[in-house]
């Protein structure tokens, strides 16, 4: 890894030719005889990103986050372009010109710069990643790429087998790694955090980086998202279900009570009925102790 620091030609967006430039249907975006897809560690970290990048401050649809897609980033090198790992550009629509999937990044059409680049490192790509390049006319590193050339505000770089996270800032033209509390990162200008969670992804239990809101809850996955929607679901279910358990034995109860009242309402009756009975049978003695010629008063 070079010590040496060349100075590469910050892209100023928009760019005077652009509308001479290239446009992403005419540069390659994938190159014969480059490795092919990454490895499942490298996709499922990366969709992982992409599943719980939600900034709070911007729609949606006026995001765009990639994984693995060719990012031209020099108009004046119109061949050269970087493979990010992963980057989110905000304030763009999510497709490209309103209308179409992106099948690459280029910068000079696209005129806005992506706001975080996260590389996943490996040994092979220390250098790439991390380092900068002889300045002998050679394409510059990813290092300078998001350094010099973009100024991307925020480089992440998470190594899987050390678990090390590194989050670099720029700040007066150069990269300065930043302190990371708790091993979490928060970034104003996204209202998103970023940090490493431990736990299942996929199957797979182990440490990732993701990202977490204001108040440091993980942002949830598509998986996550729909498990708790079960969750809700079902919460839902079991409280209609005791809700018209509740009702039925209310009905019940007013139903007994309607009972137990008519029930009252026939023995007061019976006991009127009894009564006027003995009443009867009472004034039907009395007329017959008058027709013996008894008085049933002195009696």
């Amino acid at each position: 890894m070079s010590l040496a620091k060349p100075s590469f030609k910050k892209v100023i967006l928009p760019h005077p030719a652009k509308d001479t430039l290239p446009t992403m249907y005419d540069l390659p975006s994938e190159i014969v005889g480059e490795p092919g897809l990454p490895d499942e560690f490298h996709l499922w970290q990366a969709q992982l990103c992409s599943e719980t990048f939600c900034p709070a401050n911007y729609e949606s649809d006026r995001v765009f986050v990639a994984t693995d897609l060719f990012l031209y980033y020099d108009p004046n090198h119109t061949t050269w372009y970087k493979r990010t790992d992963w980057f989110a550009v905000v304030g763009v629509s999510r497709f490209y010109e309103g209308r179409d999937l992106r099948m690459s990044y280029v910068i000079w059409q696209e005129e806005v710069r992506p706001i975080v680049a996260i590389e996943f490192l490996s040994p092979s790509t220390l250098d790439e990643d991390l380092g900068y390049s002889q300045g002998t006319g050679e394409p510059p590193t990813k290092w300078e790429v998001y350094e010099q050339i973009l100024a991307i505000p925020y480089y992440v770089t998470f190594d899987r087998v050390s678990n090390e996270l590194r989050i670099f800032k720029l700040e007066g033209g150069s990269y300065q790694l930043q302190t990371i509390d708790n091993s979490k990162f928060w970034i104003p200008e996204l209202q998103l955090g970023i940090g490493l969670w431990r736990g299942e992804y996929r199957g797979l239990n182990r440490l990732w980086l993701r990202w977490y809101d204001q108040q440091e809850n993980s942002i949830a996955t598509n998986a996550e998202r729909a498990e708790l929607e079960h969750q809700r679901a079902e919460i839902e279910r079991q409280q209609k279900e005791l809700a018209q358990q509740q009702a039925q034995q209310e009905r019940q109860q007013k139903e007994l009570a309607q009972q137990q009242a008519q029930q009252e309402s026939q023995r007061a009756e019976l006991e009127r009925q009894q009564k006027e009975l003995a009443q009867q049978r009472a004034e039907q003695l009395a007329e017959r102790l008058r027709q013996m010629g008894i008085n049933p008063d002195e009696i």
